[in-house]
């Protein structure tokens, strides 16, 4: 893994923050509006994306043209553009359209930066409450209505005391529905529906774990950074790399994701 510079480093997060702002200010103004409506991407199923999804990804990616052309983009809605630094950022303009359709405060603007060995800094934003996770490169900080703090992870407690989320009960095959049916079966309390927010829960220290199936690349990369950063462990179910997507198990330390894993593999 490469090692970046202060001033690499301070640039990229200049950059990541203009990210956010300009995802923010493209979102905002459909949140909870009258008349806003979305289509469906999927033929069966439904995986609705809205005119602020695509705004949002549309602004982040002018901010890139200006501030950091020679980097790759691999967004939700507008696919993938190569870059030359080896760097790429990974964008996802609204994690949770369902949530935002409903009118609730839990989906977010996912950024993260990623090399070769994965995301290297992530930011979780959610723009209505206006709070923004950041980790990465040395950081691992909050801001919001309650102003700034640090991000750390819950201490250790057993999965007997532990809080889990995931955001869809009936998540992934049937063989994944089992498979989190023994650690929800073993946790204190689960909760549903939060998309990425919960992510951030996770690295604020309020909540133990998240376990979810079904994921691409722009759905996780930035909950890893964010996590990591603020000591927590993030993998696959086998306890592989996981920012690839797929099935995600985020702990707030390596014990409990220990004793979560060994549950999810039987």
């Amino acid at each position: 893994m490469a090692e970046f510079s202060d001033k690499l480093s301070e640039e990229l997060w200049t950059t990541a923050h203009a990210l956010a702002d300009a995802a923010r200010a493209s979102i905002l103004p459909h949140f909870r509006s009258a008349g806003l409506n979305a289509e469906n991407k999927l033929a069966e199923g439904f995986d609705p994306v809205t005119v602020a999804d695509r705004a949002a990804e549309e602004a982040m990616r002018a901010v890139l043209a200006e501030m950091r052309p020679q980097d790759g983009i691999l967004g939700e809605e507008f696919g993938n553009a190569a870059g030359t630094s080896g760097l790429t950022w990974v964008l996802d303009p609204i994690d949770g359209t369902r949530g935002f359709l409903a009118g609730t405060p839990t989906w977010g603007v996912l950024i993260a930066l990623s090399d070769e060995t994965g995301p290297r800094l992530g930011v979780i934003d959610q723009p209505y409450t206006g709070e923004r996770f950041c980790g990465g490169l040395g950081r691992a900080d909050m801001t919001g209505p309650l102003g700034p703090r640090g991000l750390k992870t819950r201490a250790p407690r057993g999965l007997d005391e532990a809080i889990l989320f995931t955001t869809f009960p009936e998540i992934g095959t049937e063989a994944d529905r089992s498979a989190f049916g023994r650690v929800r079966d073993a946790a204190r309390l689960t909760r549903y529906g939060m998309d990425c927010y919960a992510y951030a829960l996770v690295a604020a220290g309020q909540i133990d774990l998240v376990v979810e199936a079904g994921l691409h690349p722009y759905d996780i990369q930035a909950p890893i950074a964010v996590i990591e950063a603020a000591g927590g462990v993030v993998t696959d179910w086998e306890g592989g790399p996981a920012h690839n997507g797929g099935r995600a198990l985020a702990a707030a330390n390596p014990a409990l994701h220990a004793e979560a894993l060994r549950l999810l593999n039987g």
